[in-house]
């Protein structure tokens, strides 16, 4: 698995590439996650635009990530979910748990309850 973060309008990015497994690919994300918790985000957004293979491990890494940001009193949304992605969602019943967008503006615009980007009136 190949991560890759980015930081837009309060919001850390967390992108995912290639397949999700667990072991050390979970060790790195729990990481990451609780580095930007730790850093006062509260927003956070996975991209699995690039995921070409999830396993259940990879399943409980999202779970695990989606408790902790709650915990932290924050917010986790998942962008451009692949069809592979949403067949293990649905068929798990967990695309009910997870909030799901089409694209990373969605997903970020979906932070602010009026729907502007940050700088705007």
């Amino acid at each position: 698995m190949k991560m890759t973060d980015d930081f837009r309008d309060g919001v850390a990015i967390i992108a995912l590439e290639g397949r999700i497994m667990g072991g050390r690919d979970a060790t790195m994300f729990h990481g990451k996650v609780y580095e930007y918790l730790n850093g006062g985000f509260k927003k956070l957004v996975i991209d699995l635009g690039k995921t070409k293979w999830m396993d259940s491990i990879g399943m409980g890494m999202l779970i695990s990530a989606m408790t902790a940001v709650t915990k932290n009193s924050g917010s986790m949304k998942i962008v451009n979910v692949t069809d592979n992605i949403k067949s293990l969602l649905t068929i798990t019943r967990l695309v009910s748990v997870f909030e799901t967008h089409d694209s990373l503006d969605d997903a970020i615009n979906s932070f602010n309850p009026a729907g502007l980007t940050a700088g705007t009136s």
